[in-house]
């Protein structure tokens, strides 16, 4: 089969690899019908070295159920069916609790078990993992469908660890997908005030759609003060961080009001940022976020997506073949696009 991997930064290649095999009873093949590039494989597609490739990439996916392990039971083949970024067993005290990506049964497609830029995947944890559709190949949904995989739940876990609800007023600080859809959920959810830290245009605009009420271009100390200024000198109660970089950081403390909470989900690109006394100790802010336990959300995002009340689909602005995937990550590096959809 063909898959995607990355050789160094800025290097990926497509090219031909083993078939996808069963290697555990818990295990499923799924043949790939819709994958895309995540803004998280952007990190390693800048930096990494060649000492640390190649590696395989893509880690969300909507696919059809090829063959299945002889531990799996509520699937079958010819499904349809959408896999979280993560995959976990969804049985152990974790799971149940709603923390899919702390499995110790579980881990992160394409580390080390193979990619979703691909014409295929093994999915370990099949049972527990995949999540059937009551679509065709051929749905005008599988865009939004797909955001289940990752985007729409991460912006969904950063603003529910946020607490999010009425009466609320949010700055989401990016305007990457992630950051989009955490506007979409933040108003969900309730938010009587989305402010959104983002300069391209084109995504604003789209935030806009999904109920930002205002836009800040601004970054920085800059983008503090804007942001001060549009909520009488306060912050917000808030801050859904998307971008995983420490300016990011930086902002969310600055326009967090006291008592608020800083959710992060943008990768973080930093293992040291300010917690001290001045920056959330004195002002009693909360930190949260983390990798979202996508899967805990499928079932309850499901719904809206099939009946089109919301379409996060809509975060996708490019679609490339397979064998165009370099060309995508290249679209995504230079922001020519918001989010590439690949078509296997």
């Amino acid at each position: 089969m063909r898959a995607t991997f990355l050789y160094k930064a800025g290097d990926v290649r497509v090219q031909d690899t083993p078939d996808p095999v069963i290697e555990r009873p818990t295990d499923a093949i799924v043949r790939i019908v819709r994958s895309c590039v995540c803004g998280s494989d952007l990190h390693p597609y800048r930096t990494m070295d060649a000492s640390d490739g190649p590696v395989p990439m893509g880690h969300e996916f909507l696919g059809v159920v090829e063959e299945i392990g002889t531990e799996v039971s509520g699937l079958k083949r010819g499904d349809m069916v959408v896999a979280p970024f993560a995959y976990a067993d969804n049985t152990c005290a974790y799971c149940r609790e709603g923390f899919q990506t702390s499995c110790p049964q579980g881990g992160f497609f394409a580390a080390g078990i193979g990619g979703a830029q691909a014409e295929a995947v093994r999915v370990p944890q099949a049972q527990g993992t995949l999540v059937r559709l009551p679509v065709g190949e051929d749905s005008a949904l599988l865009p939004s469908l797909l955001t289940l995989a990752d985007v729409y739940g991460t912006g969904h876990h950063a603003a529910k660890q946020a607490r999010v609800g009425e009466r609320t007023t949010v700055t989401v600080i990016g305007d990457g997908a992630v950051g989009l859809l955490a506007v979409l959920s933040a108003r969900q959810l309730g938010a009587e005030r989305i402010i959104l830290m983002g300069r391209h245009r084109s995504r604003t605009d789209l935030g806009r759609f999904f109920g930002a009420t205002d836009v800040v271009a601004e970054r920085g100390q800059e983008g503090i003060e804007k942001v001060r200024a549009l909520t009488g000198g306060q912050g917000t109660h808030a801050v859904l961080e998307a971008v995983g970089h420490m300016p990011a950081y930086e902002m969310a403390v600055g326009v967090v009001r006291p008592g608020g909470v800083i959710s992060r989900v943008g990768v973080p690109q930093y293992e040291a940022a300010p917690v001290g006394f001045s920056s959330l100790f004195g002002p009693n802010v909360t930190l949260t976020g983390g990798p979202a336990p996508v899967r805990a959300y499928i079932d309850e995002l499901l719904p809206a997506v099939l009946d089109g009340t919301v379409d996060p689909g809509r975060v996708f602005d490019r679609t490339v073949s397979l064998d165009e995937v370099p060309e995508g990550y290249g679209a995504m590096d230079r922001r020519e696009s918001l989010k590439v959809l690949v078509t296997p």
